[in-house]
């Protein structure tokens, strides 16, 4: 259930266990995980944050102001967009230029699924190369050398070879986010993707955090899919890229 809180910032409120939780953190994740949960992976000061880029190609900010921006640019490597997670569309600060912009969906899970039994592995730094070759093949969204060390990551082999994979990503306070959910292009239609996303899910619930995730609006059986798994759309985001100029 959607609500507006007294600040008119837009909110969620669901069920784990049984405690009621407002879950506002989400309206600016990347933010609330390198302030809380990741932020011994932060690099920033002031209003602004940053991932290392071999970890995540992402950054934020607290509010969007002069100060915050120039907080920003600060940590930036020279020639490096800030991307950016933010609630809407903002104005483009003064000394910053836009590379671009477009919308992510993000979907909340309030409830365990079902099954979520089958054997999968667990990944580890041993497997970095596995995972590096899926990904360029799959083509997921971002992910470095060392985003594995943001969380869980779990595969399905045949051989040597890596078929899928499914890891955690951002997290925030009671919230964790699925990423890298990718099936190489020769195994895709199994149901790989949803072993590898119910068993996450069920180890979220089981610490306690609602999973969640972003995707495309476009993309649209990856929607289906996750649908189908427990998840429902909460909002749509802006991811943002700017640079100083």
């Amino acid at each position: 259930m959607t609500m507006e809180s007294d600040s008119g910032e837009s909110t969620f409120v669901a069920h784990v266990s049984s405690p009621a939780m407002t879950i506002n953190v989400l309206d600016n994740p990347v933010w609330h995980a390198l302030a809380g949960p990741h932020r011994h992976h932060a690099i920033g000061r002031g209003a602004a944050r940053h991932y290392a880029r071999d970890i995540a190609p992402f950054s934020a900010i607290l509010h969007p102001s002069d100060q915050a921006y120039a907080d920003l640019a600060e940590d930036l490597p020279v020639g490096t967009e800030a991307r950016l997670f933010r609630p809407t569309e903002e104005p483009l600060p003064a000394g910053w230029e836009d590379l671009g912009r477009f919308p992510m969906l993000q979907m909340v899970a309030t409830r365990t699924p079902e099954g979520g039994g089958e054997a999968v592995s667990t990944l580890s730094s041993a497997h970095a190369a596995a995972m590096l070759d899926l990904v360029a093949l799959a083509q997921p969204g971002p992910f470095g050398r060392r985003t594995p060390l943001l969380g869980r990551y779990l595969g399905i082999w045949k051989g040597d070879r890596l078929l899928a994979m499914a890891g955690e990503r951002l997290r925030v306070p009671g919230h964790v986010e699925l990423s890298a959910i990718c099936v190489h292009p020769e195994a895709r239609g199994q149901g790989h993707a949803a072993i590898l996303v119910r068993r996450l899910m069920r180890l979220a619930f089981e610490n306690e955090e609602l999973p969640f995730l972003h995707v495309r609006p476009d993309n649209r059986p990856a929607i289906d899919l996750y649908r189908h798994l427990g998840f429902e759309i909460r909002r749509e985001l802006m991811v943002l890229w700017r640079r100083p100029r």
